[in-house]
């Protein structure tokens, strides 16, 4: 099976009505898929937090860096994907694409480790105002642990090169291109390296990509701050998303039409290529 051909099969499994409230059943499918798929590659950590009595669930899966035998333990790079959806909706874009790029990162960083440990946390509770991100990095300041990059991959399939697809907060349409056709990226400042390198990268893979920099953990341009990469800016952690924009250019945002079949699998193959370069770049 080819990369385009995996990602699929993860969609496959995960674009479903999941939320954790209307669709129960459908939740903790996709809750069982994730610890099950992530389970092949070691030991998955289960991280719970208590919403108005109700137990959620991040799924951890720590992967060794290449430099197993180092003396000094290098922080880990930590990506974040958020699997609930809201209320009617299999949710393909918002946010399969992103949970069936971490279960690949899973599979291709455990055959060949990056030079950093990585984390990888499929986020509960996003779509309820980032509560699973909120309370992880609650408890990663807590414990002073330290982090190279927290990565959130936020919507990464929908693409549309039509003139004019893309809109932006004010100014921002001044500065980017008018076509829905890259994937951006959104860091903080502490992640302004991270950002230009892993930008290139993905462009080296073929895929267009834009980056922008959210000075004061984002509070300027709120659209920035919409995924589970803003609890981490709030934590002052160097935090990037990675998106295709979400409503600024998928019509489909949060209705019954986000399906697998109005995404460009391969945009989001070029996306996940790209972004596995520029975490082997870092």
């Amino acid at each position: 099976m080819n990369l385009k051909e995996r990602l699929q099969t993860y969609l496959s499994q995960i674009a479903r009505e999941r939320d954790p409230y209307m669709a129960t059943a459908g939740h903790f499918f996709v809750q069982e898929y994730i610890r099950q798929e992530l389970a092949q590659w070691g030991s998955v950590e289960i991280h719970t937090f208590q919403v108005r009595g109700k137990t959620c669930k991040n799924l951890i899966l720590n992967l060794p860096s290449l430099a197993r035998g180092q003396k000094r333990d290098l922080p880990p790079i930590l990506i974040g994907a958020h699997y609930d959806g809201v209320p009617g909706t299999v949710a393909a874009d918002d946010n399969a694409t992103g949970v069936a790029v971490l279960l690949e990162f899973a599979r291709k960083f455990a055959a060949e480790p990056a030079r950093y440990p990585l984390r990888l946390v499929a986020f509960d509770m996003e779509e309820y105002g980032l509560l699973g991100s909120t309370d992880y990095a609650r408890l990663l300041r807590q414990q002073q642990q330290p982090l190279r990059l927290m990565m959130s991959l936020e919507m990464l399939g929908y693409c549309d090169s039509t003139p004019g697809s893309q809109s932006y907060p004010p100014p921002l349409e001044r500065f980017y291109p008018n076509r829905g056709d890259f994937i951006g990226l959104i860091g903080n400042l502490r992640s302004l390296r991270d950002l230009i390198s892993i930008s290139r990268n993905i462009r080296k893979a073929g895929v267009p990509s834009q980056w922008l920099p959210a000075p004061y953990r984002g509070l300027i341009v709120p659209q920035t701050r919409l995924s589970d990469h803003a609890p981490f800016w709030d934590a002052g952690y160097p935090a990037i998303m990675v998106t295709d924009t979400a409503f600024m250019r998928n019509p489909h945002y949060h209705k019954p039409s986000d399906t697998i079949a109005t995404l460009n699998l391969d945009f989001l193959t070029g996306v996940c290529e790209g972004l596995e370069m520029g975490i082997r770049c870092l």
